[in-house]
C-alpha cells in the first residue's frame, strides 16, 4: 500500500522513509518534551528549540542507524561527525522556522514544533541521512 501512496520516483524505499520517520517521531517526542521544559523555565523559544532538537538526534541517530538504515557496521568518527552536521544543520533550521512560525505569527510552540519538523524531516534530515549519514557503498 505504501508504495501506491509514495511517489516512487521520489521515494526509493518506503519501509526505510517509514521506519525514519517513526525515529524521527520519537526524536520530536523527547525533543518537544525538552522544548516545552526549557520553554517553560525561561529560555528563549529559539535556544530551547535548539538544544531540545540535539537532545532528540540521539534518539534519532540510534533508531535510523539500526532500525531504519539497517546500518550494522560499527559507530565511528566520520558517521557521528556527519550526523552531527546534520543534526545541528536541522536544529538551526527548526530554530530559524519556529523563529517565524511560533515568535512572529504566533502558533502555540508544541504545535509550531510539530509543523516546523515535519517540513525539516522531509526537505532536510530524511535525505541527508539517507545520502551522507547511512549511505551504502555501491557495489563495484
Amino acid at each position: 500500500m505504501a508504495r501506491g501512496v509514495l511517489y516512487p520516483f521520489l521515494v526509493k524505499n518506503p519501509r526505510e522513509l517509514l521506519a525514519a520517520g517513526f525515529g524521527g517521531a520519537v526524536g520530536t517526542g523527547l525533543d518537544v518534551g525538552c522544548l516545552v521544559l526549557l520553554v517553560k523555565n525561561g529560555t528563549s523559544v529559539p535556544v530551547a528549540t535548539f538544544l531540545a532538537a540535539l537532545a532528540g538526534a540521539a534518539t534519532n541517530f540510534v533508531l535510523n542507524k539500526y532500525v531504519a538504515f539497517k546500518d550494522t557496521s560499527p559507530i565511528n568518527l566520520r558517521q557521528l561527525a556527519r550526523f552531527g552536521f546534520v543534526a545541528v544543520a536541522a536544529a538551526l533550521l527548526m530554530s530559524v522556522a519556529m523563529k517565524l512560525v511560533a515568535v512572529k505569527l504566533g502558533v502555540p510552540v508544541v504545535l509550531a514544533k510539530l509543523a516546523c519538523a515535519a517540513v525539516v524531516f522531509a526537505i532536510w534530515t530524511y535525505p541527508a541521512q539517507r545520502r551522507l549519514v547511512f549511505s551504502r557503498p555501491v557495489a563495484a
